[in-house]
């Protein structure tokens, strides 16, 4: 049950009263069967809710049911039947469609012509009482139109916003499609061009062993084993590219998952003020995946302290910072290496910045985004 329905309830509760009593009716069994009948229909709504036809047989008993509560005694019309038609009325508007509730008026409008023509009525009384029900009539085919286009507009607008939200997932999964196709291009062309001279420096090692001295042997064994060493680490890399690998923030709560689950680290992680609902288009996303996966890479590497802080924060939703704090003592001749630097530029790429900070007692990398302001979407 809803408000709606509690409001109709308590609408009755405050115009029967006055019905009974400011009429001194004399109800006989018949008529207070007939009453109970009428009251007992108004708590079967809410189980027909979803049945508008069964709606409609219970307003055309509800009104049929007036039509012997309130039939003239001593050929006396009582004014309150109007009043309580026209909130059966009402209800039947608010609920029912339009062709419906024409159905609960037709009817109402027959009792009233079969009650009228049981009571004596001056001129102006019957045109009181015509005026009254047509204006009622009016406001409530009025309120009906209404709530149909009401109805009409809204259709409209969860079907625009089911389309925006369509097209915002083909929009994402092509800008996934298109870095993958881009990682896949980037694979094949270091398959092709590294991998393939690597391989050739290889077999020109190789001979050259066969040709070589004996005191140069060692060295071209070396050699040729760096080579090995750089093939396989191509070969890894060419893998890489072509693994489905996830970014953005949901890929960074994996990468997270599976440090901590492998023990490679201990990392508290905490979210405040909506990070998880700013508006990040899918490139700054990934590039808060990758600066947060090279800063823990670097943590893993160098740190003596396999713990980590990452935090993320959206205030006022105009700027989204990240924060990665590894605490522990840090080399005073720290340098930033080809890792950081290639962070650095890839969140300037995307309109953003970073800010190393490091001293004897922590290591922090922190970055911010400014955001585009979209409407948000529920």
């Amino acid at each position: 049950m809803n408000k709606t329905y509690f409001m109709w309830i308590a609408i009755h509760c405050l115009v029967w009263p006055f019905a009974l009593w400011g009429s001194n009716l004399d109800l006989s069994l018949q008529q207070l069967a007939s009453l109970c009948l009428f009251l007992s229909i108004l708590f079967l709504f809410p189980l027909f809710s979803d049945k508008p036809l069964l709606q409609t047989l219970l307003f055309t008993m509800q009104t049929l049911t007036l039509l012997q509560i309130f039939y003239p005694a001593n050929q006396e019309f009582n004014p309150y039947l109007i009043l309580i038609q026209a909130l059966v009325l009402a209800e039947a508007v608010f609920r029912l469609s339009l062709l419906q509730s024409m159905v609960v008026l037709l009817v109402q409008f027959v009792g009233l012509c079969l009650i009228l023509m049981q009571t004596i009525l001056s001129t102006n009384q019957l045109a009181w009482i015509v005026l009254f029900y047509l204006l009622t009539i009016i406001g409530l085919l009025y309120f009906q139109l209404v709530k149909r286009r009401e109805l009409e507009v809204r259709e409209k607008n969860d079907a625009l916003l089911g389309e925006y939200r369509r097209m915002k997932r083909q929009l994402v999964a092509e800008e996934e499609n298109a870095r993958q196709d881009e990682r896949m291009l980037i694979g094949h062309e270091i398959h092709d061009s590294v991998g393939h001279k690597l391989t050739a420096l290889l077999m020109q090692l190789e001979a050259f062993r066969l040709t070589a001295d004996e005191k140069d042997k060692e060295t071209v064994a070396k050699l040729k084993e760096l080579a090995e060493q750089s093939l396989e680490e191509t070969r890894r890399a060419v893998k890489s590219f072509k693994q489905n690998e996830v970014g953005g923030l949901q890929g960074l709560i994996r990468l997270i998952r599976k440090l901590e689950v492998e023990r490679f680290m201990k990392i508290n992680f905490s979210v405040r003020h909506g990070a998880f609902a700013a508006s990040l288009t899918g490139e700054q996303s990934f590039a808060i995946y990758r600066a947060v996966q090279e800063a823990l890479t670097n943590i893993m590497k160098h740190s003596s302290s396999r713990e980590a802080h990452i935090s993320f924060e959206a205030p006022g939703g105009s700027i989204f910072r990240f924060e990665v704090m590894n605490p522990g003592k840090t080399s005073p001749f720290f340098e930033e290496g080809y890792g950081l630097k290639a962070m650095r530029e890839r969140l300037e790429k995307v309109g953003g910045s970073l800010v190393i900070d490091h001293d004897e007692r922590q290591f922090a990398v922190s970055g911010s985004i400014q955001l585009t302001k979209t409407e948000r979407i529920e």
